[in-house]
């Protein structure tokens, strides 16, 4: 592709944004720009454009008529088919990303270079490798970055979260979540031409290239190594996210092990359609101490459990929560007993006014960077221990994968050669 003048964005961009402001007034107006204007990315740019002083200034997609959608939805000034356009415009303050999940990293990493605030949707990351960079970029320059778990800003499940650490149900010693829905077969597919109005190359970004083919485009991109996380990294992280906050643990895991395969879907998808993934938290080695976390999923069952679609369950030395981000929470003592509960959920509205706080106050948002990149991790190593087919040790301080080559490899991905975007420091 061309290099235009968007490439000088890194230089130019942090220099500009390091000596201007690092939070608004409190009425000064927020000029957001769209990256990604698929299902989700039409309704937050709908959502931001709802919220008090801000306004929707661009959307950018390289399928142009999902960009005209959104710029109808949003009332957005102008849409454009290239990121760059928008990082180099200097009167945009923040971006909302809901591109492909490979390109959550290297979009958000230009946007904070470029001065600009970042809501990124989850996982924040495709590999591990690339959420610390994330994590680095927000600090180094100072931004403003959400991620996209909006049971963060939800109060009914911050009030859930806060009676578990009080101790309601005594030590938390495991937590589980479950990603238990049915989920589309997307058949056998061959290479073929892209749709008109859609710029392929750029779709593609600095992602390993891969022709066209129809069944890893819209939305069934998450089921393919190259663009997406799996279920586990799509929705599976909502809940895994919740479950690690409750658990209380602000590492990562050291031993993770499981099973995770296709037991039901004869298509192309190359993630699993089953997975059960236990990380083990080692604390300080002693009794008490030592935390377990379970993740379980099956995208082929129409079936709740335990009362949610996907969920949470927090056991206790006293008693057991059960947790539905959509629906609420109820806590059991012995024998069952119910004890309290309260009904609700979390919507984007509150997420997206977070982090328009965060912006105006100089804050950390709720779903700060550092927090997704904790949680998509737990995604991405259950993801290597179902591609690899056994149990793996992490170093939480190096994020490396010790002793076990072919699955550290894992840890980050390889990139198209020279692209514009693809982030320093990932190799």
């Amino acid at each position: 592709m061309k290099q235009t003048s968007l490439g000088a964005t890194g230089a130019a961009a942090f220099a500009a944004a390091a000596s201007g402001r690092q939070a608004l007034g409190a009425n000064e107006r927020l000029a957001v720009g769209v990256i990604g204007c698929g299902g989700r990315g039409r309704g937050l740019a709908r959502e931001f454009a709802h919220l008090e002083n801000v306004r929707v200034t661009h959307v950018c997609d390289a399928d142009a008529s999902r960009a005209e959608k959104a710029r109808q939805a949003a009332g957005a000034e102008r849409v454009v088919p290239d990121m760059r356009q928008i990082l180099d415009e200097k009167s945009v303050d923040a971006v909302v990303i809901a591109t492909p999940d490979d390109w959550h990293a290297p979009a958000a990493i230009l946007a904070c270079e470029a001065g600009k605030h970042v809501y990124v949707e989850k996982p924040c990351s495709h590999n591990i490798r690339e959420g610390r960079l994330m994590v680095e970029a927000a600090r180094h320059h100072k931004r403003v970055m959400q991620v996209g778990t909006q049971s963060r800003s939800a109060a009914v499940i911050q009030k859930g979260i806060q009676k578990l650490h009080e101790g309601v149900i005594g030590q938390v010693l495991v937590a589980k979540a479950w990603d238990s829905q049915r989920r589309a077969n997307i058949g056998h597919r061959q290479p073929s031409d892209p749709p008109p109005g859609c710029n392929y190359d750029l779709w593609v970004g600095p992602a390993a290239w891969m022709p066209f083919q129809s069944n890893r485009f819209h939305y069934t991109w998450h089921w393919w190594y190259n663009f997406g996380t799996g279920d586990i990294g799509n929705d599976g992280v909502h809940d895994i996210d919740i479950a690690r906050w409750g658990l209380g643990v602000e590492t990562h895991p050291s031993i993770v092990s499981g099973h995770g395969s296709k037991l039901h879907f004869d298509d192309d998808q190359q993630f699993p359609d089953t997975q059960y993934i236990t990380y083990e938290y080692p604390g300080d080695g002693k009794i008490g101490s030592r935390r377990l976390l379970v993740y379980e999923q099956r995208i082929w069952s129409p079936y709740r459990q335990e009362g949610h679609e996907n969920g949470n369950a927090f056991y206790g030395t006293e008693g057991v929560m059960v947790l539905g981000k959509k629906d609420g929470w109820q806590i059991f003592g012995p024998r069952n007993k119910l004890i309290a509960e309260e009904k609700g959920g979390y919507n984007n509205k509150d997420h997206a006014l977070d982090f328009v706080e965060a912006i105006h106050s100089g804050g950390r948002p709720n779903a700060d960077i550092e927090i997704g990149h904790l949680s998509a991790t737990l995604s991405h190593l259950g993801n290597i221990v179902s591609r690899v087919g056994r149990t793996v040790r992490f170093d939480p301080k190096t994020e490396q994968i010790t002793g076990d080559e072919e699955a550290n490899r894992l840890v980050r991905r390889e990139y198209r050669k020279d692209h514009w975007a693809v982030p320093k420091g990932v190799y």
